[in-house]
C-alpha cells in the first residue's frame, strides 16, 4: 500500500449497488458496511506508476490490446489514480502538447497539426483504465481532474482521443466528444481507432450545469452529474498545484 500521499479527492459512495461499486472486494473494518471510499490521487512515485500499469495491462489485455509494460514519467504528462482500500482500480494519463507532440500524432498527424494552425492548445487523455465494476464516479471525477489540470491551471482548449470505434457512442453520448480524423489503424495498441474532439468550453459549461447532482440530475444521462461541482474546483485546483510541487 502507498498511503503517504495526501489525495487530490476524496468521496464515498454506496455498496450493494452493481454499478457503484467493486464486485468481491473485503469491507474494510474501519468504515462503514454501507459505504465505499475512494481516493484519487497523482502517481508521483515508481511504485504507483507501476501498479497504474499493472491495472492498464489487465484491462487492455484483456480486450486483446497491445500495451507497454511500463507507464514512463514524463515532464508534459501527469498520471492520475484512483484507489479504494490501497487496491488501484483506475488510472489515466494526460499529455499536454508541446515539443515532443501527442501520443495520436503517430496515427492522425495531419488532423491534429489543422488544430495546431488554429492556435488550439490541445492535451490527450490516454491509458484510461477502470476495473470491472467500479463507481462511475470515478471515470468522471479522473476526466474531471484532468480538465482542471488542462484547462484552468495550464489554459489548454481542446481534448483529443483515440478511441476503438466500438467505444465511439459513448464518448459522444456521454462527455460530448465530436468525430474529428476518422479511422485508422493504431500502432501503438494493435487495433483501429477513431480520432475524436472535445472543445473544453463545452466540458467547462456542461460541469457548471450538471456538477455534483449524480442523485438528482433528472432526464440527464451523461456521465456530468457524477462531476464535482464547480464550488469544489478551487480546492482541487490548490491541491493539484501542490502535488506538482
Amino acid at each position: 500500500m502507498f498511503d503517504d500521499e495526501e489525495p487530490i479527492v476524496s468521496f464515498e459512495t454506496p455498496v450493494g449497488l452493481h454499478d457503484m461499486c467493486i464486485e468481491g472486494r473485503p469491507q474494510d473494518e474501519a468504515q462503514p458496511m454501507d459505504v465505499q471510499v475512494f481516493n484519487i490521487r497523482m502517481a508521483n512515485s515508481e511504485g504507483r506508476r507501476e501498479a497504474a500499469s499493472l491495472l492498464i495491462r489487465k484491462m487492455y489485455g484483456w480486450r486483446g490490446y497491445a500495451v507497454e509494460h511500463t507507464v514512463h514519467q514524463e515532464p508534459n504528462k501527469i498520471l492520475l489514480y484512483a484507489e479504494t482500500r490501497g487496491v488501484t482500480v483506475g488510472t489515466m494519463s494526460l499529455c499536454l502538447d508541446g515539443s515532443a507532440g501527442l501520443p495520436a500524432d503517430e496515427n492522425f498527424r495531419d488532423r491534429i497539426d489543422e488544430l495546431r494552425a488554429q492556435d488550439r492548445r490541445l492535451c490527450e487523455p490516454s491509458r484510461l483504465a477502470i476495473d470491472k465494476g467500479v463507481s462511475k464516479r470515478v471515470f468522471a471525477s479522473l476526466i474531471h481532474i484532468s480538465y482542471i489540470f488542462a484547462h484552468n491551471i495550464h489554459g489548454y482548449s481542446d481534448y483529443i482521443i483515440e478511441v476503438n470505434p466500438r467505444h465511439v457512442m459513448f464518448y459522444k453520448r456521454m462527455l460530448g466528444f465530436t468525430d474529428f480524423g476518422g479511422q485508422r489503424d493504431c500502432s501503438r495498441v494493435g487495433a483501429p481507432a477513431v480520432l475524436l474532439r472535445l472543445e473544453l468550453d463545452y466540458m467547462r459549461e456542461q460541469i457548471r450545469r450538471f456538477g455534483g447532482m449524480f442523485e438528482n440530475s433528472g432526464t440527464e444521462r451523461s456521465f456530468y452529474p457524477y462531476f464535482f461541482p464547480v464550488r469544489d474546483e478551487p480546492g482541487i485546483t490548490a491541491r493539484i498545484i501542490s502535488g506538482r510541487s
